[in-house]
């Protein structure tokens, strides 16, 4: 089949593309930004557009189908080219669906920790060599691509993001897969440009929750008291396994997982992680994975790309990179490190950069989320407030939603970068919060510091 990409350089345009090449179908693609590292893997499969940019001519009456990305608008050029055509157009989670109807389909959703229960999931089941098909949104250790689909494999393991499915279909992604297996890790309220009120982002996972097949099996954190009111009132017959963290201790900065078997050494910490291996856990159950087996490949587990990862560390200090954003992930994460390293100073640096977060009704939400820090800064640009059309904010409001006396606000990057290479960093862990890049700071001129 001839499969064209709108928008192909996405996260998980990309890898999606990739995978059906893989099987044999022939791809093209386009999109009018491309960075990396969609841009080098494209390249390196012969699949990298010669030009940025859209180009209707793409698309023909022998295109067998389109797969539209998020990032293209509704008058998108090749877009409208295939609607004229009446190409099939499909948006990434629509075509996932397609590929799966006769699949065992298992979900994984939740405002936090999708990403890494996925990759929990799936490294479990590729240390033990368990085939499956599986579609994640983080780069993991020991895996080229993070789409894979093939026609013969019984499962089809799928990260179930809430955010909306294409500039044409405005229904959640998680909405569309209609899982036999389904995991909520939890709900905290997100993605304010679409879900304007807490209670309209709540009504996403009920919907979720409703689209279980009849007789499948839903695992869900207990601890979270809206999630678990929802799975009560539920009307869907499905069969309800509640999760909390995993019996576990912190040792000399290590964490240990407690078995029956003994205590077990983890590369993961956090009471957010150690609930993460819970859900993790009873999914690999389920796909026949028993305890013992699941603790076995666990420990050998580093975490998913940028979610707590060591950059770089020395004897007595550490380098931390955390893709957390969100007011709960960040709570989550700050805690965790202070958890982990009670007797290091923790300088936390997070960055503004969504929509949400720059907004004047949403930023509240982040009230003492990092309070558990020693030193705590917030950078932000006024040049991404701008371009995301949003009303001016200033550091003395970022300051009052924090409810931190003592955060210091950035909004010059060079400024910013200036602060951190005087730093000393002695006894200390510096853990850098963003899903952006700090306005294009050198990460490797910091890491200098931690060698």
């Amino acid at each position: 089949m001839h499969i064209h990409f709108i928008a192909i350089g996405g996260s998980a345009m990309h890898n999606l593309a990739l995978a059906l090449q893989i099987k044999g179908h022939h791809i093209t693609g386009s999109d009018d930004s491309i960075h990396e590292p969609s841009r080098s893997r494209l390249d390196a499969a012969g699949l990298l557009p010669e030009k940025n940019g859209w180009f209707p001519e793409k698309i023909s009456l022998k295109t067998d189908a389109v797969i539209l990305g998020m990032h293209a608008h509704a008058d998108n050029p090749e877009l409208k080219r295939a609607q004229k055509l009446g190409v099939k157009i499909y948006s990434y989670p629509e075509y996932l669906y397609e590929v799966s109807k006769n699949k065992t389909r298992v979900v994984i959703g939740g405002s936090h920790g999708k990403t890494t229960i996925t990759s929990m999931i799936l490294h479990v089941l590729h240390y033990h060599n368990i085939e499956v098909d599986y579609m994640v949104g983080a780069q993991l250790e020991g895996f080229d691509n993070m789409v894979h689909l093939t026609d013969d494999n019984d499962f089809i393991i799928l990260e179930g993001d809430e955010y909306l499915s294409s500039t044409l279909d405005r229904r959640p992604k998680f909405h569309l897969y209609k899982p036999h297996i389904a995991l909520i890790s939890g709900i905290a309220w997100d993605h304010i440009n679409v879900f304007p009120t807490f209670e309209n982002y709540v009504a996403q996972f009920k919907l979720f929750i409703d689209c279980i097949e009849p007789g499948g099996v839903l695992i869900y954190n207990e601890k979270d008291t809206v999630l678990s009111e929802l799975v009560e009132k539920t009307k869907n017959i499905i069969k309800k396994i509640p999760y909390r963290e995993i019996d576990f201790e912190i040792a000399n900065q290590q964490t240990f997982c407690i078995t029956t078997e003994g205590k077990i050494p983890l590369q993961v910490f956090g009471v957010h992680n150690m609930q993460n291996l819970a859900g993790a856990r009873w999914i690999c159950q389920l796909l026949g994975v028993q305890e013992e087996a699941f603790n076995e490949a666990i420990s050998s587990f580093r975490g998913a790309d940028k979610r707590l990862e060591i950059l770089a560390q020395n004897n007595n200090s550490m380098l931390i990179k955390d893709f957390a954003h969100a007011p709960s992930k960040v709570k989550a994460s700050v805690s965790a490190v202070k958890e982990q390293f009670p007797k290091h100073k923790i300088i936390v640096c997070l960055e503004l950069h969504t929509y949400s977060s720059l907004n004047k009704d949403f930023i509240v939400e982040y009230a003492q989320s990092l309070d558990a820090a020693d030193e705590a800064y917030v950078f932000y640009s006024p040049k991404a407030v701008a371009l995301k059309r949003l009303e001016a904010i200033d550091p003395i409001t970022i300051k009052n939603a924090f409810q931190n006396e003592q955060l210091k606000v950035y909004t010059e990057p060079e400024k910013f970068a200036a602060e951190l290479n005087q730093m000393n960093f002695k006894n200390t862990i510096l853990l850098l919060m963003s899903s952006g890049n700090y306005s294009g700071l050198d990460l490797d001129k910091i890491k200098l510091n931690f060698v």
